[in-house]
């Protein structure tokens, strides 16, 4: 064996195969350039969730309600919650600090991300804090008051799917009419088909 190996270390030493990356400069690893995301002036400084991430944001909402949801029931070995525990539970969701949650470029198209969200890349730069924890918190705090507790509940108690159509996909919903979630063509476009 030892004869085999003195000849592999000389043979490579002598051919010159692997001697310089033993004994020189290691190679320098590939760099990639991700830029962040261009935000225009209304997803940088309006109060409220740009009407393009919409969907994206009401999915996260309803992963985070669904997941608080469960959790709490759980805790009560997964029998129904009382009225004052699941409004303690969405108002706690609600209130959370979202900052998990940003903006990302994907293939040119400004997406949400964050838990809940699928469409994630792994070579991406995502814009986190600033407004988007905000943004959330009062979409939430929005669809708990229109839909009221104990409707998002109810929906909770039926399945992940009956929630996402209460809040997201229902006929007012900001994912109303999209297969994907993503988000729909401009409106101008849309006019002129």
């Amino acid at each position: 064996m030892r004869p085999a190996l003195a000849a592999w270390l000389v043979l490579s030493l002598l051919g010159g195969t692997g001697a310089e990356g033993m004994c020189g400069k290691p190679p320098e690893p590939p760099t990639r350039s991700v830029p962040a995301p261009q935000l225009s002036p209304e997803e940088r400084l309006s109060p409220h969730m740009p009407e393009s991430l919409r969907c994206d944001a009401c999915h996260a909402i309803a992963f985070q309600i669904e997941e608080q949801l469960r959790k709490a029931e759980g805790k009560m070995g997964k029998k129904a919650l009382k009225e004052s525990d699941y409004i303690e539970v969405l108002e706690r969701t609600c209130s959370q600090d979202w900052d998990s949650y940003g903006v990302l470029e994907l293939d040119g198209e400004k997406r949400l991300s964050g838990p809940g969200l699928s469409r994630q890349q792994s070579l991406s730069v995502m814009v986190s804090g600033g407004p988007w924890p905000n943004r959330l918190s009062k979409m939430c705090h929005s669809y708990v008051g229109e839909q009221g507790e104990a409707q998002i509940y109810g929906a909770h108690r039926r399945g992940p799917a009956a929630l996402l159509q209460l809040l997201c996909h229902g006929d007012k919903g900001p994912c109303a009419g999209r297969k994907d979630g993503g988000p729909e063509p401009p409106k101008a476009l849309q006019n002129e088909l």
